[in-house]
C-alpha cells in the first residue's frame, strides 16, 4: 500500500484527524483531480462537478481536524478515484 493509500485510509477511519499533515492533506487533494487557489493563508479548492468548496488552513503543519472531516465526508459523498503521479 503506498503512501496516498494510506493517508485516505487513515482519513476514512476518523482516528487520526488531529495528525493529518498539511501538506499532504493538499497533495491528497490535487490527485483527487481539485484545482486550488491561495489567498493569505486561506488554500482554496475546488472542482467541476463538485458542489462544496473545500477551504484549509495549515495549524503548525497539520490540517484542522474539522476540515479532515470534512474531506472525508467529500471522499465518501462522490467516491473519488486517486489519479496516480504518471497521470498527472
Amino acid at each position: 500500500m503506498g503512501r496516498i493509500d494510506k493517508l485516505v485510509a487513515k482519513i476514512l477511519t476518523g482516528q487520526s484527524d488531529r495528525n493529518i499533515k498539511f501538506d499532504e492533506l493538499c497533495n491528497l487533494l490535487g490527485r483527487l483531480g481539485f484545482n486550488s487557489r491561495i489567498k493569505g493563508s486561506h488554500y482554496i479548492f475546488y472542482k467541476e462537478d463538485v458542489k462544496e468548496i473545500i477551504n484549509l488552513q495549515e495549524i503548525n503543519g497539520k490540517a484542522k481536524p474539522y476540515q479532515v472531516k470534512q474531506i472525508r465526508e467529500l471522499i465518501l459523498l462522490y467516491k473519488f478515484d486517486i489519479i496516480k503521479r504518471d497521470e498527472l
